[in-house]
Parts: structure tokens; C-alpha cells; sequence
């Protein structure tokens, strides 16, 4: 979500600053960058090492509540292609999951915003015990979606998302945008969505995967992504 479908990660970064500074600490946008894409237990945890002198839950609550508040008066600012690649996925009948590290109430709040049901179901950071590079959140949105995680095509935007979805065998995507994704394993980058289409998805399935395991999204209609 953060980063892929909007783009919100400047919204962390400006919670994340003054958190830190009101403990004392800095806080560089380089260390900021080192969050992008990870589990919120994981980034509390650091900012804690910076010297945050709060707990884990409260540090967790109180991001996501800043950045719900940047949302409310800032707007949300989907990333280019984002939503008009989910409607032309929905029309064609692709299954579709929004999988994130945020909390699900955030994730909720941003669906929400989208004029048309963009998507099937979302895991969020909160449904999963082990965040992103783990896989547990991409195996839960395929089991959930009745589908081989293999059959699936993820759209990433940082090295922790990309490295969840390759251990989930799922093909993956890389969308850059604040990090650098050169050396993350993803098995193709795209600038960004913005012109992208059903056709392309099933295209770099097809590249991606055996003849025999070939599943074409544009003939059939009840293909799962």
C-alpha cells in the first residue's frame, strides 16, 4: 500500500521525526528510508533504539494516528496508474488483495477512498505475526483468495515487500519510488504503473513461469493475481 498504491511514506517520515526529536534523538531521512516496507513492530523497535522512550504498541498507535491525520487534512495521494491498473484488473475478473504492513484501520481508511471495490480483501500488519520479509502475509492473501501463491503477481515497491513475496513464490514486481530496488530480486522493474494493463501483468506472468504453468488472465476470466 504505502509507496505502491499511494503514496504516503513521506507521511511516516514527518510522524517519525518529531517522535524522535521530542525524545532528544535525530532522525535522518536516511534512517527514515531504512523503514520503508517493514512490519511496525520492526520500525518501533528501531525508533526505540533511537531513543524513543515508548513502548512498542504506543509507538505503533501513535504513527498511525499521525499519518490518519495527514490523510484527513493532507488528501490521500494515490501513485500514478495505481488505481486505474485495480479498475481495469476488476473488470477483467482478477482477483485482487492489498497486502501491507500498515494497520488495518489505515489500510481501511485508503480503500475506502476508492470509488469502486478495488480489491477482494486485504491483510494488514495486524492479521499476520511475522511482517514482511516474511512471507506469512502473501501465503495468508493467496489462501484467502483460494490460490497457489504461485499463480499470483505481486506489485512492490521496497527490498522488504519484494523479498515477501519472492519466499511466498509469488512473481514480483518492483515499482521504485524512494529506494533503490536495482539488487532486490525482483523478477522485473517497472517505472511505475501508470499505463499498465491487465495484458502486462499476464505477459510477465507468462515470461516468468513454464509454458505448462501458464495461466492466461485474459482468457479466463476467473484467473486469481
Amino acid at each position: 500500500m504505502d509507496g505502491t498504491l499511494v503514496d504516503t511514506e513521506p507521511y511516516w517520515m514527518a510522524a517519525e521525526t518529531p517522535l524522535v526529536e521530542s525524545f532528544g534523538g535525530t532522525w535522518t531521512h536516511e534512517q527514515a528510508l531504512t523503514l520503508v516496507g517493514s512490519g511496525l513492530e520492526d520500525s518501533a523497535r528501531i525508533l526505540q533504539s533511537a531513543g524513543v522512550g515508548m513502548g512498542v504498541t504506543e509507538i505503533i498507535d501513535h504513527l498511525t494516528e499521525e499519518v490518519r491525520r495527514q490523510l484527513v487534512t493532507q488528501g490521500v495521494p494515490f501513485r500514478p496508474g495505481a488505481q486505474e491498473l485495480l479498475r481495469s484488473l476488476r473488470e477483467a475478473g482478477v482477483s485482487t488483495a492489498l497486502v501491507t504492513m500498515s494497520m488495518r484501520r489505515m489500510a481501511e481508511d485508503i480503500v475506502s477512498l476508492i470509488d469502486f471495490p478495488a480489491f477482494d480483501l486485504i491483510v494488514a500488519g495486524d492479521d499476520v505475526e511475522r511482517p514482511k520479509p516474511h512471507p506469512d502475509a502473501y501465503l495468508k492473501a493467496s489462501a484467502e483468495l483460494g490460490v497457489d501463491p504461485t499463480h499470483a503477481v505481486a506489485l512492490e515497491d521496497s527490498p522488504t515487500g519484494l523479498r515477501a513475496a519472492l519466499s511466498a513464490g509469488a512473481v514480483a514486481v518492483g515499482i521504485p519510488h524512494l529506494v533503490v530496488l536495482d539488487d532486490a530480486g525482483a523478477d522485473e522493474l517497472w517505472p511505475s504503473l501508470s499505463g499498465r494493463t491487465p495484458d502486462d501483468i499476464a505477459a510477465l506472468y507468462r515470461r516468468r513461469r513454464p509454458v505448462d504453468q501458464a495461466m492466461d488472465l485474459t482468457a479466463d476470466r476467473g484467473a486469481r493475481a
